[in-house]
């Protein structure tokens, strides 16, 4: 506890005096956000977050009981992201994030086009990741028709939709949802949006993700392309979300769902190994948000379903890939499910002051399972010890609106008990805005 007593303060001499102008930066803004006068011609800003956890459990959790009992303490800068926003004119606006996670990276792999027996080579000099998160330009029609062309956020899920740190309780996003799914999951491609009364809508045509990147510890949430500098667009993507916000009695109250679909066996970066398969897509989520008018009052929760087919065909096609591939050669389940919810209220509103505190104490759950069934008939089973039961109790607090520091506790269940638990503390300090507007 004094180490992370130490890191505590560490993250509070960090604040500084940061001077951003929003705490709001959606990508999936409403419509009617694009057409304001908020910027005259560009903006400049961004995200990051640091974070330090102290652990119970050591890395491995391929033993008979589960992970190992070990102290250990880690500390990371989990995103760095530098935002920036252009308008050609009124009605043509370019965006882009570039995002920075764990610290950058050195990491390269090598593969063999269209070699099943291809050589493989990989360097790494540091870990984490360099992505372009989004680079798109919206041709702004109406508020209830417009077009987005280029590299987007896929809004699948509530985190996706809504992933920037000031969006979520908790030093680390829900595991739940960011095991199963990518996260942050950004994909290229065209998109329509718009809003309609009390709904807001998108819909895109996007490249869609590698099979040969799906696996057991994290079902298809690995799988997004990148193995070379060509994304494949031969099976792209469909994505549709929709948000309802007009429930009268309950003002402040959000409804979403969104639905994606993928036949990806022609993306896969070893084509000559699904020639012959198909391994449909889908995936289903339900989410809600509701903030109180005073915002004292905050509570989200999400349901994430997932089928694939053919998941059986799929582990045996990745089974005879070479070690050295870097590509899983474990079973595959045929569907995955995350759920969860968390609560948060602002008790510094008891307090009165000429400087209003902002001290949310939050309580989430989080159920998830990316082998939640296998394929009927399979002869594999389940890997029970993926199987999770998540508590997590923190606060955030809000030196200013745009700025949060936060801290919590997470106890894991895993295979509804029959395996060793995992206990962390962690701690943790974000930041969002825009700091220049011209």
């Amino acid at each position: 506890m004094k180490r992370l007593a130490k890191l505590l303060v560490l993250s509070l001499c960090t604040t500084g005096s940061l001077m951003a102008q929003e705490s709001d930066m959606s990508s999936t803004v409403k419509a009617e956000e694009l057409y304001s006068d908020d910027y005259q011609k560009f903006r400049f800003g961004g995200y990051g977050e640091m974070a330090a956890s102290y652990m119970d459990y050591d890395w491995n959790w391929k033993t008979n009981v589960g992970t190992n009992h070990r102290n250990r303490a880690t500390i990371s800068i989990p995103r760095f992201i530098l935002a920036f926003d252009y308008k050609f004119s009124p009605k043509w606006v370019l965006s882009s994030e570039i995002e920075f996670e764990y610290g950058g990276t050195g990491a390269a792999r090598e593969i063999e086009w269209d070699e099943e027996n291809g050589e493989y080579e990989t360097e790494i000099e540091k870990g984490g990741e360099v992505a372009l998160e989004q680079f798109h330009i919206s041709y702004l029609m109406n508020k209830h028709l417009n077009f987005r062309f280029g590299h987007m956020i896929v809004p699948v899920g509530l985190t996706n939709a809504h992933h920037e740190p000031l969006n979520f309780f908790g030093v680390y996003r829900p595991e739940g949802e960011t095991t199963i799914l990518p996260s942050t999951w950004h994909e290229t491609g065209v998109a329509i949006f718009g809003d309609l009364g009390n709904f807001d809508y998108e819909l895109q045509a996007v490249s869609g993700l590698d099979p040969q990147n799906f696996r057991r510890e994290y079902w298809v949430g690995k799988g997004n392309q990148g193995a070379f500098e060509e994304t494949q667009f031969t099976h792209p993507a469909f994505v549709a979300r929709v948000n309802y916000n007009g429930v009268k009695k309950l003002q402040g109250l959000r409804v979403g769902a969104s639905f994606y679909y993928n036949q990806p066996s022609k993306n896969s970066s070893k084509p000559s190994y699904n020639r012959d398969y198909k391994y449909p897509l889908t995936i289903v989520t339900v989410d809600a948000q509701y903030k109180s008018p005073n915002n004292n009052l905050i509570a989200r929760g999400n349901i994430v379903y997932g089928h694939l087919g053919n998941s059986d065909q799929l582990a045996n096609v990745n089974s005879h890939s070479t070690g050295a591939s870097g590509y899983p050669t474990t079973p595959m389940a045929e569907t995955a499910v995350s759920y969860g919810a968390e609560i948060g209220y602002n008790i510094g509103s008891f307090f009165t002051g000429q400087k209003p505190i902002k001290l949310y104490p939050f309580f989430r759950y989080e159920y998830y399972n990316p082998m939640q069934s296998m394929e009927k008939g399979s002869v594999k089973l389940a890997d029970r010890r993926l199987q999770k039961s998540v508590i997590t109790a923190g606060f955030n607090y809000y030196p200013l609106s745009n700025l949060v520091v936060k801290a919590d506790y997470t106890h894991r269940i895993v295979g509804r008990g029959d395996y060793n638990s995992q206990n962390m503390v962690s701690i943790g300090i974000a930041y969002i805005g825009w700091f220049i507007k011209k």
